[in-house]
């Protein structure tokens, strides 16, 4: 099983940046997939999920980040991405995806501990 994130960067804010998550190993529609961040000296907080497909494609996302991100599936690929726009600095965090199985109560998601296997992480760095 693995979870590879890639796109991060330095970008000024403003900019917008695509993160991908590539997925193997495992029956990737049946999984929620979810992207996490964390910054320095802060614990780590779900910014964006979606659903299997089955279940409609829904989406969840952070109030911070609502407007200026998307979230969207490609099953055919096994890739997730996350279109980052109008950066800002506070939106700098290393940036984690995740996947967990699906099937529960959406809400439930939203904690970390519903998400079985884990990427290792790309680092976005928003400047002023």
């Amino acid at each position: 099983v693995q979870l590879v994130e890639s796109g991060g960067g330095l970008v000024q804010a403003g900019g917008s940046l695509r993160l991908s998550c590539a997925a193997s190993g495992f029956t990737f529609d049946e999984y929620i997939i979810g992207w996490f961040r964390q910054a320095p000296g802060k614990e780590r907080e779900g910014v964006s999920r979606i659903s299997r497909s089955r279940s409609g494609g829904l989406t969840y996302y952070l109030d911070s980040v609502k407007g200026r991100f998307t979230i969207s599936r490609d099953n055919a690929k096994n890739t997730v991405y996350l279109q980052m726009n109008s950066l800002k600095p506070e939106d700098t965090a290393v940036y984690y995806c995740a996947a967990g199985f699906g099937g529960r109560n959406w809400a439930r998601y939203q904690d970390e501990r519903m998400y079985d296997y884990w990427g290792q992480g790309t680092q976005v760095t928003v400047s002023s």
